[in-house]
C-alpha cells in the first residue's frame, strides 16, 4: 500500500550419476548432511514452522536465536505500530532509473532500478525484484529500506511497480488485481532477459506478496503437469535436456505480512479501526483511477464506473471495476479465487514466509487464521516465521528501531544469501547442455 502501506529434510543421493540437462531455476537437494538448529536454540518469542525448517533455519540462526525485541511504546498497540512505520519510519535517499515497460496486452508497468547499477555491477549480481503492496511503490519506506540493505551486499535491485502505481502511467482500461500474475510474467521474463547470467529473486509485501505466491504456484502448474521440483528428473528421460519451459526463473521467493485468503481479509476490514485502512486505500485507489479516468469512458458492460469513482471501501472499487475486469461473476468469487493459499501446495521454489501473530488484531490487514499452516508445513520448500507483534509492514524492532529498517529486513537477506551460495551459475557446454553433478545441485526437495 502507499501511506498506511498495507501496503525433516529428504535429500536423495544421486551421486553415482552425472546428469545432463539445461537447468535454469529447479533446485535440487545437495546430498549433504543438513545442520538442524536445536529446539532449545530457536528463542521462544518466535514461532518457526515449515516442510522446509530444519534445511534453512542455520541460515537465519543469527536472528532467531535472539528474541523478538519490539520497541517501547511504539508496538504496544498494532494499529500505532502500523501508522508509526507507514509515516515516521525514515525513507533512504536513493537515486533510481526507472524503467517503462510495455505489456503484451498495451498495459505498462514501471521497473525502478538503482540508478548507475547498470555500470557498476557484474552482470552476474544476483537480483532482487521488490513488489510493494496494494498502491504501494518505490516511493515507500518498506521497498527502499530492503532494496539498501540488499543494495550494501552487492545485490542488483528493481522495484516492480504495478500499473498506475509509483506514478506510473495506465495505458489501458485495466488496473492490476490480486488474481493477475500476467505482469509478473512479463517482469520476470524481461529481467531475465536482460542478465541471463543472474540469479533472480522476488520479496513482495501485502497483496504484492498474494500476487508473487500465486505466481510460484500457478509457474509450477502450467506446462509440467506433474510438478517440477517433486519429480524434477523422474519424467524427463535421462540425457534429455530440461528446457527453460519446465523451471521457474526464480531462485527463491519471500512472502511478508501476506495476507493469504482474501475473503478473511476483507472481513476484517469491516471491523473496528480497521476502517480506517479501508478508507486510506479506497482513497488511494480512486486518487490514480481519477488521474486516468478519460481510459474508462463508454466503457459499458457490467462496469459500474460511479461507484468505482466514489469508493469508500475497497470492496467498492472492486465491485465497481476489478472484479469485471477480470472476468469474476461476483466480489465474493473475485476474493475466494485471487487468494494465494491455494498455491503455497504447489510452490517449487524456496520460500520465505513471515507473517504477524493475529493476538488481539496483531496485524489487522492480514489476519493468522488466514495462514495455511498445513500447506506450508507439508511443503518442503517453505518456511514460515511468525513474530508476536509488527502490526501490519510495520516490525518496528531490532537494531536499527525504531526510524530504520524493520526487523525482517537481516532475515530476509540472509534467508536470500543462504540460497545465493548455494545455487549453481548456469553455464553452456559446447553441445548446448549442463552437466549438473551433486555438487551443484541444491535447494529444493525432491
Amino acid at each position: 500500500m502507499a501511506k498506511l502501506s498495507s501496503g525433516p529434510t529428504f535429500p536423495i543421493s544421486i551421486s553415482r550419476h552425472t546428469y545432463h540437462h539445461r537447468v535454469t531455476a529447479c533446485h535440487v537437494a545437495t546430498p549433504t548432511t543438513t545442520t538442524t538448529i536445536p529446539f532449545a536454540d530457536l528463542h521462544p518469542s518466535l514461532e518457526v514452522i515449515g516442510g522446509a525448517r530444519n534445511r534453512f533455519l542455520p541460515a537465519l540462526h543469527s536472528t532467531l536465536r535472539h528474541p523478538y525485541d519490539p520497541f517501547p511504546f511504539i508496538a504496544w498497540n498494532p494499529h500505532v505500530e502500523t501508522i508509526f512505520a507507514s509515516f515516521f519510519r525514515s525513507i533512504p535517499d536513493v537515486r533510481l532509473r526507472r524503467e517503462c515497460l510495455r505489456t503484451q496486452d498495451g498495459g505498462t508497468v514501471a521497473l525502478d532500478w538503482v540508478a548507475g547499477d547498470q555500470y557498476q555491477l557484474p552482470p552476474d549480481s544476483p537480483i532482487l525484484i521488490l513488489m510493494p503492496g496494494l498502491t504501494g511503490g518505490s516511493e515507500n519506506s518498506y521497498p527502499r529500506h530492503m532494496l539498501t540493505k540488499a543494495r550494501s551486499k552487492g545485490w542488483r535491485v528493481v522495484v516492480f511497480n504495478s500499473r498506475g502505481c509509483g506514478n506510473s502511467p495506465i495505458t489501458t482500461p485495466q488496473f492490476y488485481s490480486a488474481s493477475f500474475v500476467g505482469d509478473m510474467r512479463e517482469v520476470v521474463e524481461h529481467v531475465t532477459g536482460i542478465y541471463p547470467e543472474a540469479n533472480l529473486y522476488a520479496a513482495a509485501w501485502s497483496l504484492g506478496a498474494n500476487i508473487l505466491v500465486r505466481y510460484l504456484g500457478d509457474y509450477a502448474m502450467s506446462g509440467h503437469p506433474k510438478g517440477l521440483v517433486r519429480e524434477c528428473f523422474d519424467h524427463i528421460p535421462l540425457g534429455q535436456p530440461l528446457t527453460e519451459s519446465h523451471a521457474c526463473p526464480l531462485s527463491g521467493a519471500v512472502s511478508l505480512c501476506n495476507p493469504f485468503n482474501l475473503v478473511y481479509a476483507f472481513e476484517e476490514f469491516t471491523k473496528g479501526f480497521n476502517r480506517v485502512y479501508d478508507k486510506a486505500l479506497a482513497r488511494s485507489i480512486r486518487n490514480i483511477f481519477k488521474r486516468h479516468i478519460l481510459l474508462f469512458e463508454d466503457i459499458g458492460g457490467e462496469y459500474n464506473i460511479s461507484l468505482a469513482l466514489n469508493a469508500q471501501q475497497v470492496r467498492d472499487f472492486d465491485e465497481g471495476l476489478t472484479r469485471v475486469s477480470f472476468g469474476f461473476k461476483s466480489l465474493d468469487e473475485y476474493y475466494y479465487k485471487a487468494s494465494c493459499f491455494h498455491s503455497i501446495k504447489h510452490v517449487q521454489v524456496p520460500l520465505l514466509c513471515i507473517q504477524v501473530i493475529y493476538i488481539a488484531a496483531n496485524d489487522p490487514i492480514s489476519p493468522a487464521r488466514a495462514i495455511p499452516r498445513e500447506e506450508i508445513e507439508a511443503n518442503r520448500n517453505c518456511l514460515l516465521i511468525v513474530t508476536p507483534k509488527g502490526g501490519h509492514l510495520g516490525w518496528v524492532a531490532g537494531a536499527e528501531a525504531p526510524l530504520g529498517g524493520p526487523w525482517t529486513d537481516p532475515v530476509v537477506m540472509d534467508f536470500l544469501e543462504h540460497l545465493e551460495r548455494g545455487t549453481h551459475k548456469t553455464v553452456e557446454s559446447s553441445n548446448g547442455l549442463l552437466t549438473v553433478t551433486s555438487k551443484n545441485l541444491h535447494h529444493a526437495e525432491v
